[in-house]
């Protein structure tokens, strides 16, 4: 038995000099399970007991209409959710035995307030799923502690997050109070509060037992008909090709046989990455040893709350009457050769990592200076580059889901997501707003990008403490994708936002440019931390959740836009060609909008799903073919359509449209010109003056109508020019091939200079457009809200006879009345907002604000947010 700061002088001596990057330092412990697993087991209970077992435990079955692979936290929370949804031909395989991945050995805690609604929702399901519904339903105990959660706040920076939480927790019943140091003391006697500003206390927060959750959930799925069959290792996913060349999956092959089916949901970690079809399919988990130790009994913890002590990046999970002590460090090890055979499985724990952990349990928890060590865990578990999962049909093979990269967090997540899972499968779609956890978020050339998976994943899980601002910018795996006016802009001080892998402008500097340098892993590894990085200072300046300090910057910008003219690159934007025999057969199904207007309309809509939930908003030119073809003006047959699409979410479009063209086996083409055109928009009073010196056309209400949009000469290149305003203001956007970019760009700026023009950046766009009410897709709409919720009725076609998709679905809540609905707050004291706010009347939280910024025309804060009638009837 070794006291706590005792093995910390210990692994302050041991230290040696190889890279922790590139240590295999793996146990790959097919053979020797029981003795490392053993000693280090962190519960009373485990599903290893019958680890000799041998050959399948139950038959497999010919065929399935889901097979769920891998037995832990998700894959036993889908199959449950399947079979609860009443699809009973459901079979689940796990290679061992169930939990005998990552899941036997997490920490199981529990945390009901995140810095995001949908995932305050999905961690409520798995509490009533955890705490009441399995034991209704089965009679059996999983294993749900309720001994509360309690936030360490260090300094007031992190005080205010904490009380952001609080807000947003209002808004669903969550109970929760904000504690003094000496009240947090009174609850828990052995901290140390001395270096406390305060704490958030959580008294319903808890710890949930993975063995104890997982079989209860294959019993209750059991019961529901579901198969749930251990020792089957998969072999591979078959897949084949339909007649229109679609790749789909068939079957699901094993080392005893083979089911067939038409889908797969893939909910392990350690194998069938990338299932069957691993070079086509790309699934962009990192894992990552991380480490726990277990103290010795110490009588007076039992009962305690958990604690998160964020500003030490440590936690302290509540074990019978002893400690769990774990962390994030910013030097972790990769598990980089993964082992198939790693069941019921750990590494040996590397004190030279975790030694850093040690000195901040201790300072918060001054009784372990002198407690003894009774075990260690350390153990994979599966990073991602943006910390959320991975969830959703894969972009290359239909029928493949994915339900894997949990950051830590499976156990929390587990039901909601396992919930949405089922839906999604049986549905075609999940009920709630699941973007950020759908795997297309991320672009295509980036899934499959090493360089980009690791460094992202790496600062994923280094800053998995961090505070959440609201301009957060990731240093990892930047330049990834640069537009063709990147270079001159970035001589003009921008600062660029990661979005998509795009480098697009958020801001201009005035004192000078701010490049981005190479990831230096803030130090680990023996790399170099960049030292007077200038960008990284900006940043840090943002990271306040007070107005910056360059808000007059962005006022600036602002204000030129409103009253002058201002340039705003907009090259990340996805551009997609919809071309063909049934391009028109497939716009009238696909966009809410009637789009079929004379060529040269431009017309702004809505793309929904068959619940009427709003997938996107874009703006879809109608076109002629171009003779001869160019990246502006494709050739093609049949009509024809200009897809001008956010950045952000240009992959998601892109499946969504492509899944209608296949499932409708419609004759038309989707052809992405993303990476081939450049984009610029000029907005402002002064814009037609500006752009009658470059455009060699007629810009006059009567020649160029808004919503329109012609091909026309700038600066001797033929370029697609569009009346439209992202910001309320009149202007034009020019496409343009990438060849075209620089020279239009530094045109317009010479002939804007006499009127005082400006570079302008997204930020802007935000202030912008928020004063003037215009939709911002995953924050104002999303894919469970409606247009006639969100304000955008005009877009749905209603009165014409045109089928939509999602039509049905519309016209009937039109019918019923809205139960919820999209409106403006403004606030006279001039202070920030940034959105998950309550909002209250009569003393009731009513719904949160989703989006605020703010309007320097009218020198106040806006924020837009969703309410609820509290009576649960309509909306007047």
């Amino acid at each position: 038995m070794a006291f706590l700061r005792s093995a910390f002088r210990l692994a302050a001596l041991k230290k040696n000099l190889q890279t922790p990057l590139f240590r295999t330092n793996l146990q790959c412990l097919s053979s020797k399970v029981e003795q490392t697993s053993e000693k280090s087991v962190p519960y009373s209970k485990t599903l290893k007991e019958d680890k000799e077992r041998k050959g399948l435990s139950k038959p497999l079955p010919g065929s399935a209409d889901v097979v769920v692979v891998g037995g832990g936290s998700l894959g036993c929370q889908t199959v449950y959710h399947l079979a609860k949804l009443g699809m009973s031909n459901v079979v689940l395989l796990e290679r061992d035995q169930l939990t005998a991945g990552t899941t036997w050995h997490t920490a199981g805690l529990l945390w009901q307030l995140r810095p995001s609604d949908a995932e305050v929702e999905l961690i409520g399901h798995t509490r009533n799923v955890v705490s009441k519904d399995l034991e209704e339903e089965t009679g059996l105990h999983t294993g749900w502690i309720q001994n509360g959660g309690l936030f360490i706040a260090s300094n007031e920076q992190r005080l205010n997050e904490y009380k952001r939480l609080m807000s947003l927790g209002k808004v669903y019943g969550i109970e929760s109070y904000v504690l003094s140091p000496a009240e947090t003391k009174d609850l828990y006697p052995l901290m140390n509060v001395e270096d406390l500003y305060g704490t958030l206390y959580v008294p319903k927060d808890g710890t949930m037992d993975p063995a104890g959750t997982c079989s209860t959930l294959a019993r209750a799925a059991t019961a529901r008909g579901a198969k749930v069959i251990e020792n089957c290792p998969v072999t591979g996913i078959r897949v084949k090709e339909d007649d229109i060349g679609v790749k789909r999956v068939v079957a699901v092959e094993t080392e005893y046989g083979t089911i067939y089916t038409p889908c797969v949901v893939n909910c392990a970690v350690t194998h069938l990455v990338g299932g069957g079809e691993k070079e086509a399919v790309h699934v962009p988990v990192y894992l990552v040893k991380h480490s726990t130790i277990v103290t010795e009994s110490i009588n007076v913890f039992q009962n305690m709350p958990n604690v998160r002590d964020h500003d030490a990046s440590v936690y302290l999970r509540l074990q019978g009457d002893a400690l769990s002590v774990g962390g994030y460090e910013s030097n972790p090890i990769f598990w980089d050769e993964v082992c198939d055979k790693f069941a019921f499985g750990l590494f040996d724990l590397d004190w030279d990592v975790f030694m850093q952990h040690i000195e901040g349990a201790i300072n918060r928890v001054p009784v372990l200076e002198k407690t003894g060590i009774k075990s260690t865990v350390c153990g994979p578990e599966s990073f991602t580059a943006d910390h959320k999962p991975l969830m959703g049909e894969v972009p290359e093979v239909r029928g493949f889901f994915l339900g894997c990269g949990f950051n830590s967090a499976g156990m929390m997540l587990g039901g909601g997501c396992g919930k949405e899972l089922a839906h999604w499968v049986i549905h075609g779609r999940p009920e709630k707003d699941m973007y950020g956890y759908d795997i297309r978020r991320f672009h295509h050339s980036l899934t499959g990008n090493n360089r980009w998976i690791r460094e992202r994943s790496h600062e994923s899980y280094a800053k998995n403490y961090s505070v959440v601002f609201p301009f957060d910018e990731p240093l990892a795996s930047r330049n990834m994708r640069k537009d063709p006016f990147h270079e001159e802009l970035l001589k003009q001080g921008c600062v660029f936002q990661e979005r998509h892998g795009w480098e697009r402008p958020g801001w201009f500097n005035m004192e000078g440019p701010v490049p981005i340098l190479d990831y230096d892993y803030y130090g680990a590894y023996e790399n170099k931390h960049h030292e007077n990085y200038k960008y990284n200072e900006v940043l840090n300046q943002e990271y306040t959740f007070d107005f910056p300090p360059h808000h007059d910057v962005i006022k600036n910008e602002c204000l030129t836009c409103r009253n002058a003219v201002a340039v705003f690159d907009m090259s990340y934007f996805g551009k997609f060609y919809l071309v063909g025999p049934d391009a028109r057969k497939a716009a009238d199904w696909l966009f809410s909008a009637d789009v079929n207007k004379a060529a040269g309309s431009t017309v702004y809509t809505c793309m929904l799903n068959k619940g009427g939930g709003t997938e996107s908003d874009l703006t879809v030119s109608h076109i002629d073919p171009g003779v001869p073809s160019s990246p502006v003006a494709p050739a093609f047959e049949g009509d024809g359509y200009y897809l001008a699409i956010g950045g952000g979410v240009a992959q998601h479009n892109w499946c969504h449209i492509s899944s209608v063209l296949q499932d409708m086996k419609l004759n038309c083409r989707l052809i992405d010109y993303s990476e081939e055109l450049g984009m610029i928009s000029i907005q402002g009073p002064a814009s037609r003056m500006v752009l009658q010196e470059v455009l060699e056309t007629d810009l006059s209400n009567e020649a160029f109508p808004f919503s329109t949009n012609q091909l026309v000469k700038a600066a001797g290149h033929t370029v697609r020019a569009m009346r439209l305003s992202f910001v309320g203001e009149m202007g034009w956007e020019l496409h343009m091939p990438r060849e075209a970019c620089v020279p239009v760009y530094r045109a317009v700026m010479k002939a804007g200079a006499k009127h005082g023009i400006c570079n302008a950046g997204y930020r802007a766009i935000d202030s912008l457009s928020i004063e003037k009410g215009y939709r911002h897709w995953h924050a104002d709409l999303r894919p469970d809200d409606t247009p006639l919720e969100a304000g955008l009725a005009f877009t749905c076609k209603l009165k014409s006879g045109i089928p939509f998709l999602g039509r049905e679905a519309i016209e009937k809540q039109k019918g019923a009345g809205l139960k919820k609905r999209l409106v403006c707050f403004t606030i006279d004291e001039k202070v920030p907002m940034f959105g998950l706010e309550a909002i209250w009347r009569n003393g009731k939280t009513v719904g949160h604000i989703r989006r605020a910024d703010f309007a320097f025309a009218i020198d106040k804060t806006i924020g837009y947010g969703y309410i609820r009638n509290p009576d649960g009837g309509s909306v007047s």
